[in-house]
């Protein structure tokens, strides 16, 4: 770890004294010391005597009783194995130090229903709470369904509603995204109907406007078009495990389309003189051609390898696979800033660009897909994919070494940005994107394991806990985000009061919150897109932890979703400004409502054996792939045996 880290392990708190080991010699001298018994012996020079050669003939007896101490650090340091016992302690000075000695702090270990202050919730939820949540539940189907509507009635086959002006809108090349983007949320919360719309359309349209639309961005048509396919053909039955679609298409429809949409992709990849590919693709003729500023942006560029992984393992054809993880094998040659790396990238000279680092937009999902590719590919035999996990675990240090600090007055944690690519530019913004990381955070901690398991099993090391402390800590500054503004709502972007930074009168509305003079909000950041970072994260930590707060803040975001952004005429909307009441609206239902906030919402009132986080990966637009047995790929005769 680094030596001057200001989140570092002394900020990882446990209030386990409870559980912490007491001889029986501080039981009785704790005893004799702090009862009645103290104030009445105390009153006599007898009882005097008496107690202090008490005191001194159990000492005699504690020194001459041989014992042995397990070390507790081994286990934590290295995370996994049992501890080493020491050698028995024979030597009566060295003993009587350890006598005196306060005993180390420890990680509790729980058995039971007990609830502690540790973080980690144990036992089933009461019959009460079952069915609370499963009424909630149902609130978040019945907004989909009614999202769902709005889009049907009004934008059906287009890639967005509008829903105030209730007319459909092509801002993402034309594919009918939010068609795609939401066909797995509607099988996984069973919704038989809307699946039959949607795979319909999908059958009978979807190929023919892959051979015949325009320009398309890479990386938004990956993770929206060919994730969603993808996650449709394994949930409708598509790999012999699963099956949640009893209506639509055969699974391998799905498949068919998601490579022949692919194999146009790929030129992006095969156009570009370097492994970084180009921003965009002419889907009708197969080529590929930088942005307009002739860079890629980092994020886009490192979002692609979940999916075409998982499409070379389905198919059978290592060419997808082959492609996509070129990227990441280029970016571990590239210096970085300890671990991090700008948002921009050159396709034509394959190296970063300027020194702008930021995990908000164009930065972001690089560091979620280090993690995520790796839990995707780590059971292959001499993959040699460990590369990943080290970056990832180099990124995290570096984040909480230069982009970590705490608000004035009241400490919330966030992360902030180096416009400049140094310490000395920190800037304390934050983007709504980067609440991504808690959920980020807390799956590279346990690997999607429960923190109790994972802790029982001893498995997690310091740095895992440092990265649990500060996922934790900052999903709670993503919720205060919401719950500082009028509308419950959060804003695109947020800047913090620091020491260094404060702007008065630029307050989120809520006078009651307790962070109103902890959080900034621009006017030009005061919009609302319906994201579902927060929630994703929220979502993730009740998963390991099983913490009910997190499902608490969800459900305050979800009422104020429905209380703000619900249109009557069908569809939910974004928002111009969060701070005020009633909010100006800005008529547009984003894809990802349907395709994450809303699924992330559902499954987080849900149980938690539905899409388990340490069987699936999601991508970063919501949509699960299965982890399963590693991948063995035959180069030379593109052949597949078993499957991920």
């Amino acid at each position: 770890m680094s030596k001057s880290l200001p989140y570092s392990v002394k900020d990882v708190h446990y209030d386990n004294a409870k559980f912490r080991h007491r001889s029986f010699f501080k039981v009785i001298t704790q005893t004799l010391f702090t009862s009645d018994m103290k104030r009445e012996c105390v009153s006599c020079s007898t009882g005097k005597f008496l107690g202090l050669f008490m005191i001194f003939g159990l000492a005699c007896l504690m020194l001459t009783h041989a014992s042995k101490t397990p070390s507790v650090t081994d286990g934590l340091s290295k995370g996994l194995g049992t501890n080493e016992e020491q050698k028995v302690v024979t030597d009566v000075g060295v003993r009587f130090k350890k006598l005196l000695r306060r005993a180390p702090r420890l990680p509790p270990r729980l058995s039971g229903n007990e609830k502690v202050s540790s973080g980690i919730f144990t036992g089933k939820p009461n019959e009460h709470d079952e069915e609370k949540w499963k009424a909630r539940q149902r609130n978040v189907k019945e907004a989909f369904t009614h999202a769902w509507s709005g889009y049907k009635k009004f934008a059906m086959g287009y890639d967005e509603l509008l829903p105030l002006s209730m007319q459909g809108f092509d801002g993402l090349g034309g594919l009918g995204a939010t068609v795609v983007d939401s066909l797995d949320t509607a099988m996984i919360m069973g919704l038989e109907e809307v699946v039959s719309e949607a795979g319909s359309w999908i059958e009978s349209n979807l190929l023919e406007r892959i051979s015949q639309k325009g320009d398309v961005n890479l990386f938004e048509t990956t993770i929206r078009v060919l994730g969603g396919l993808l996650s449709a053909y394994h949930l409708s039955g598509g790999d012999q495990d699963m099956n949640l679609a009893n209506t639509g298409p055969k699974p391998t429809i799905y498949l068919e389309i998601a490579k022949k949409l692919a194999d146009r992709l790929l030129s992006a990849f095969t156009s570009s003189p370097t492994p970084i590919p180009y921003s965009d693709v002419l889907l009708k003729n197969s080529s590929a051609h930088p942005s307009s500023n002739l860079l890629s942006s980092t994020s886009e560029v490192s979002t692609l390898q979940l999916e075409f992984n998982y499409l070379s393992a389905i198919s059978g054809d290592p060419k997808y696979k082959t492609e996509g993880m070129k990227v990441f094998a280029h970016f571990k040659t590239l210096p970085k800033v300890e671990g991090l790396v700008p948002i921009y990238v050159s396709p034509h000279s394959g190296e970063f660009i300027g020194q702008e680092i930021r995990l908000g937009s164009r930065g972001d999902s690089y560091y979620e897909y280090l993690i995520k590719v790796w839990l995707q590919l780590r059971s292959i035999q001499d993959g040699n994919f460990t590369y990943l996990y080290d970056m990832y675990e180099e990124a995290m240090r570096g984040v909480r070494h230069l982009l970590v600090q705490k608000t004035i007055p009241n400490e919330l944690v966030f992360v902030g940005e180096l416009p400049g690519g140094s310490k000395g530019s920190f800037s304390p913004k934050m983007d709504h994107l980067v609440c991504f990381l808690p959920g980020t955070l807390a799956l590279g901690a346990t690997k999607g394991i429960t923190k109790e398991k994972a802790m029982k099993d001893n498995l997690l090391t310091i740095e895992d806990f440092e990265n649990l402390k500060l996922a934790e800590d900052l999903a709670k500054t993503c919720f205060e985000m919401y719950s500082v503004t009028s509308t419950g709502l959060a804003p695109e972007i947020a800047y913090f009061h620091t020491k260094d930074f404060y702007e008065d009168g630029l307050g989120g509305g809520n006078q009651s919150s307790e962070y109103v003079n902890d959080i900034i909000i621009k006017f030009n950041d005061r919009h609302n897109l319906l994201r579902p970072e927060t929630v994703e994260s929220l979502f993730v930590l009740y998963r390991i932890t099983q913490d009910p707060k997190y499902r608490e803040w969800g459900w305050q975001i979800f009422q104020s979703f429905e209380k703000y952004t619900k249109v009557d005429s069908g569809g939910y909307t974004s928002l111009n400004d969060v701070t005020t009441l009633p909010p100006p609206r800005r008529d547009k239902m984003e894809t990802f409502f349907l395709g994450e906030t809303l699924k992330y919402l559902y499954l987080l009132f849900g149980d938690s054996s539905v899409i388990p986080l340490d069987k699936f990966v999601f991508n970063t637009e919501a949509h699960p792939f299965p982890i399963k047995d590693a991948i063995y790929l035959e180069g030379g005769n593109n052949m597949m045996k078993g499957t991920m």
